[in-house]
């Protein structure tokens, strides 16, 4: 078929997808009028279908298919078939016929995995080409002859495409190696060790999109939870799963979660050394001695009248009931429930031998009497999780009696800290990440089915224990790179992360060929990993750009309008990224030409700015089409150590995909040398 008759089949198959999505969505649009057989029929019905109607949702810039595969009987498959591959399904009107296929969905799976001479039955693959969501070009891929070696024009473009705005998909780009990532069956946890540019972040998301779509029935009863380090990264990330027709996942950041679960804010923030002790999983034991030092030991007769008769448990009787049943493993209140009513059980034993009927009832009321309740109540008193953490780090007695044999004189001084009350309290993070342990061992935290953690490596022990137990029966996805650990409680090598998650059976894999750095952006910031990551191997670009790497030594403040300037001439984003202290300055520099700052509360975060100011600390899972990195010696100085300020520097040196341009009067971290 001609070229140009190609293109206009293609195009009337996309516009018929078009009107087959809007009737799609027009059958779903009627959500308020959906009546069920009860009030609570009603209104989980009409919520299923807003929710069906809100994930259908057509953006006329994005392509609703990206790709096509043609299945041939005589290359195995079980008929002539064609596909198109796109974000989500779309049928037609009449006879349901798939005019888009969902490329989640199994029989796409060749578009991804197929290659020449390993064609999984399929002849052709086609790629297109889109500009603001009209098909302009289109590749075919003969995957029956063995020894072609073709490259893909239009997937090179589509990865060199500048960045505009937050994340995108990339299901036109997915690879092999992160496919197979990515379509891991959801009982299986992955940790993910991925080198900047290596598409973790995208891994990560995509997993999750796929999951909710193979294992929908489950996941949505379960939920699958997205953590991120920081807002900023989680209004970055956040349009991609609804781009890919999810809106299910809850986007959170360890911060947000520990707040929310607990009711508290955070207020306070740690001294370093305070902060990594308080992330210690040396405070997990500490916490559970101190929640079941509560118990108070029995010491006197227990007297219960029942009728005509008054029925005594000796406290060694008391103490055995307790001890059967915290020896059960349940949580704290749990136990605390259970008590009057093993109490009374032992009471009906005795009105037994008395002659006495029982049954139930006798036993609930029992249970319910004034002597077992205020017995209960006194032996296994009430505890809430924000007073047990207070009183831990205000009372040293407590914590010497909790902290025996696990913290030293020393670390149980470091821990204790001045406060009237728990409502008077300054919360600090790494306190509150304490009231969820604290929550957990008085009342389990409902799991989820899945939770994926962005840049797991900057979390503490104790902060990946509060992302496992959301996940204590379902399965977790930790992605991140230990080069980029710029915390100084952070985990440093991911068997102990894995173990601290609750999921130490997982297994560990190691991204890095870099589809968004240019390499010769991250072979000069590789030069970092022999002191930053030794055990690592070291990223290289795949990208036939080597980008741009412009080092000038001058003024940075000074200089740095003009440099905006000219980086403006460029296509894409630009990315201005200063030492912490310097944003406010920089932000006045730039006065007059169009920038804000990341992270400004009073900004339109839905309007599109090329230019951002960076704090260096906020870096982290960001990109820019161009980076403008300012006085990296000051940057490394601003860390509390020297490996932790490389490490920093790291991160900032590989947010660019086209260029990168640093402006320095300080000498260079000798680490860099010259580039």
């Amino acid at each position: 078929m001609p070229e140009d008759a190609v293109l206009h089949a293609e195009r009337d198959h996309l516009e018929r997808s078009h009107s087959a999505l809007a009737a799609m969505r027009a059958r779903a649009a009627d959500w308020t009028t959906a009546i069920g057989g009860d009030h609570v029929s009603t209104q989980f019905l009409r919520q299923q279908l807003y929710r069906r109607r809100e994930s259908l949702a057509d953006d006329p810039d994005v392509p609703l298919f990206f790709g096509r595969i043609d299945y041939a009987t005589a290359l195995g498959a079980e008929a002539d078939e064609v596909f198109h591959i796109g974000r989500r399904h779309v049928e037609a009107a009449i006879g349901g016929d798939p005019l888009v296929m969902d490329w989640r969905a199994p029989m796409a799976l060749p578009f991804y995995r197929a290659r020449p001479g390993e064609p999984m039955g399929v002849e052709l693959r086609r790629r297109f080409g889109f500009h603001h969501g009209a098909i302009t070009a289109y590749e075919d891929e003969h995957l029956a002859d063995a020894h072609s070696t073709s490259t893909s024009a239009l997937l090179e473009a589509e990865i060199e495409r500048p960045r505009t705005g937050p994340m995108r998909d990339i299901v036109a780009t997915i690879q092999p190696d992160q496919d197979v990532l990515v379509r891991t069956d959801l009982d299986t946890s992955l940790a993910i060790q991925g080198a900047p540019g290596t598409g973790k972040t995208a891994v990560g998301l995509h997993r999750a999109a796929y999951l909710l779509y193979a294992y929908r029935e489950r996941l949505s009863r379960s939920g699958v939870l997205v953590l991120g380090p920081n807002d900023s990264f989680l209004g970055y990330i956040g349009d991609v799963l609804p781009a890919l027709g999810e809106i299910d996942a809850t986007q959170e950041t360890i911060a947000s979660l520990v707040a929310t679960a607990s009711g508290l804010s955070v207020q306070g923030v740690d001294a370093a050394e305070v902060a990594v002790l308080k992330g210690d999983a040396r405070l997990a034991e500490v916490l559970r001695r101190f929640v079941w030092g509560q118990l108070s030991a029995p010491s006197a007769v227990l007297e219960v009248p029942w009728g005509h008769r008054r029925c005594r448990l000796q406290p060694r009787t008391v103490a055995e009931v307790m001890v059967s049943i915290a020896k059960q493993g349940v949580r704290y209140e749990a136990g605390r429930a259970m008590l009057p009513q093993r109490l009374a059980h032992h009471v009906l034993l005795q009105l037994e031998e008395a002659g006495e009927a029982t049954d139930d009832r006798v036993q609930a009321g029992v249970a319910r009497s004034r002597p077992v309740v205020d017995a209960a109540k006194q032996l296994w008193p009430k505890l809430s999780a924000p007073l047990v953490v207070h009183t831990l780090l205000t009372e040293p007695d407590a914590l010497a009696r909790a902290a025996n044999g696990v913290l030293d004189a020393e670390e149980q001084a470091l821990l204790l800290s001045p406060a009237r009350s728990v409502r008077s309290r300054r919360w600090t993070l790494a306190e509150l990440v304490l009231v969820d342990e604290a929550a957990d061992l008085i009342s389990r935290v409902p799991s989820l089915g899945h939770v994926i953690v962005d840049e797991a490596q900057d979390l503490s022990a104790m902060m990946l224990r509060a992302a496992g137990r959301r996940a204590s029966t379902g399965s977790v996805t930790l992605l991140g790179d230990l080069a980029q650990a710029t915390t100084a409680w952070g985990v440093r090598d991911w068997p102990a992360a894995l173990a601290h998650v609750g999921h130490a059976e997982a297994s560990v894999t190691e991204l890095v060929e870099g589809f968004r750095v240019p390499g010769a952006v991250i072979d000069y910031a590789a030069r970092l990993l022999p002191q930053i990551a030794p055990g690592l191997t070291p990223p290289h670009s795949i990208r036939h750009a080597r980008g741009e790497l412009d080092v000038v030594a001058t003024e940075p403040l000074g200089a740095v309008a003009a440099t905006v300037a000219g980086l403006l001439d460029r296509e894409g984003t630009l990315g201005v990224i200063v030492p912490s202290g310097w944003v406010g300055a920089v932000d006045a520099a730039l006065t007059g030409l169009d920038h804000r700052v990341l992270g400004d509360d009073a900004a339109d975060p839905d309007q599109f700015v090329r230019v951002e100011v960076v704090d260096a600390v906020l870096a982290k899972g960001l990109e820019f089409d161009h980076v403008l990195l300012l006085e990296p010696a000051r940057l490394v100085a601003d860390e509390p150590d020297h490996l932790t300020g490389l490490r920093r520097l790291y991160v900032c040196l590989t947010r660019a995909v086209t260029s990168l341009t640093i402006l320095h009067a300080d000498p260079l971290p000798e680490e860099l040398g010259h580039p």
